[in-house]
């Protein structure tokens, strides 16, 4: 039996295979482009998408968009990204995003599967937040760990699993691709505040992401 791999001897944790070094950012993002962020409210983040067909399966059109949405992530500065959150109807997301451990997880699913959820897993409640809902988080139950089963770009089997903050961002936009905003899960109430604080915040967020949008490009470039 080999010995366990800790998180200072894993660089990161790509399409759930393990490799020894990674760069600050996924490489995707540099031939990428940075799209408008979809907010809550519109029609799009609402229902469920539309599967990826065979015929995208491997084409270039598919890579690309693969490619904007990590560049547009990064711009927003969040950890994941669903394809309806850059106005396209397809079950397809992104990531970047560390577990509890320190451990980060970069990779992309395509027709992603949620796992159904282990009665015995525990929940956790943390704060929450969405790029779609900029500015406020809100605290939300999911459970400890998750597991979302799919493919790749190229229709490669794929199987991502995380527990903690990791489990959480799977879940998050596992979510989306089924046309579920987290603020769906709050209470009424909540969810009230939540929104209104969104309004509260929301110029001063956008404005950011246009600044950071400029930053990367920089930094893309020099890295």
């Amino acid at each position: 039996m080999s010995e366990q791999s800790t998180a200072s001897q894993v660089a990161a944790v790509v399409q759930g295979h393990e490799v020894s070094e990674f760069g600050e950012f996924a490489p995707e993002a540099r031939r990428g482009r940075v799209l408008a962020v979809t907010q809550v409210g519109e029609e799009v983040l609402h229902r469920r998408c539309a599967d990826v067909g065979p015929e995208l399966v491997g084409s270039a059109e598919l890579a690309g968009l693969v490619d904007d949405m990590f560049r547009t992530m990064y711009a927003a500065e969040g950890v994941g990204l669903a394809a309806n959150q850059v106005g396209v109807d397809l079950r397809l997301f992104v990531y970047d995003c560390p577990d509890d451990e320190g451990v980060r997880h970069v990779g992309h699913v395509v027709n992603p599967v949620l796992d159904e959820r282990d009665l015995d897993v525990a929940v956790e409640v943390e704060s929450e937040g969405c790029l779609s809902v900029p500015g406020p988080h809100a605290d939300l139950g999911r459970a400890e760990h998750a597991t979302v089963r799919g493919v790749d770009r190229d229709g490669q089997p794929v199987v991502v699993a995380g527990s903690g903050f990791f489990a959480r961002c799977l879940q998050h936009e596992s979510d989306h691709t089924v046309g579920k905003v987290y603020v769906d899960r709050l209470s009424k109430r909540e969810r009230k505040r939540v929104l209104k604080r969104m309004e509260e915040m929301r110029e001063q967020v956008l404005e950011r992401r246009v600044e950071r949008t400029e930053e990367l490009v920089q930094e893309l470039e020099g890295s």
